[in-house]
């Protein structure tokens, strides 16, 4: 439970600076929305460290000074995602390449797009995320028999529609070709 008097301190701080950092964030955002997140990340961190905000004006201050990190902490996060952005654009524009070295083989990608949603993920957590059967039971929230079954049955499947397109499972071994992050 909150002592009154230091929810009234809040409240106090508060009202007395609201405008001041609202002014403050909006105008170093670009929009309304960054605005108040920025406002409420910065009395949220007010409401925590309520003891550290000094007294009278100097609470002003310090207020700017934490909605200056604030934003600079979004900036931040905002460049990092930009960047992961553009490399996550490039190895995916990489990746769908369909004539590269070590690309998928004609018809593999096709037959795994015909598989039910289920059928590849539980393929794609054994073949890109490299998770075993007691894994991908805790992903999947089943026991570990079910995940050996559903995935022996993807398998099956996975088989069943490359052998459709003309693709010789045995040659290729589909356990070994079986998703690898370069194959589909």
């Amino acid at each position: 439970m909150t002592p009154p008097d230091h929810k009234r301190r809040f409240e106090v701080i508060y009202v007395a600076n609201y405008a001041d950092i609202l002014a403050y964030v909006r105008r170093r955002t670009e929009s309304p929305d960054d605005a108040a997140d920025a406002l409420a990340e910065t009395f949220t961190t007010a409401w925590r460290r309520l003891d550290d905000i000094p007294e009278g004006r100097d609470a002003r201050l310090w207020l700017f000074g934490v909605a200056r990190r604030v934003l600079a902490n979004g900036r931040r996060a905002e460049s990092r995602r930009g960047e992961l952005v553009e490399r996550l654009g490039r190895e995916l524009a990489a990746w769908a390449e369909p004539d590269r070295p070590g690309g998928a083989l004609p018809g593999v990608r096709e037959a795994f797009a015909r598989l039910s949603p289920d059928d590849r993920e539980i393929l794609s957590l054994v073949g890109w995320e490299g998770l075993g059967s007691d894994e991908v039971a805790t992903v999947l929230g089943c026991s570990r028999g079910a995940a050996r079954l559903r995935l022996h049955r993807a398998r099956k499947r996975l088989a069943r529609e490359l052998r459709a397109a003309g693709i010789d499972v045995a040659a290729i071994g589909l356990r070994a070709m079986e998703l690898s992050k370069g194959a589909i």
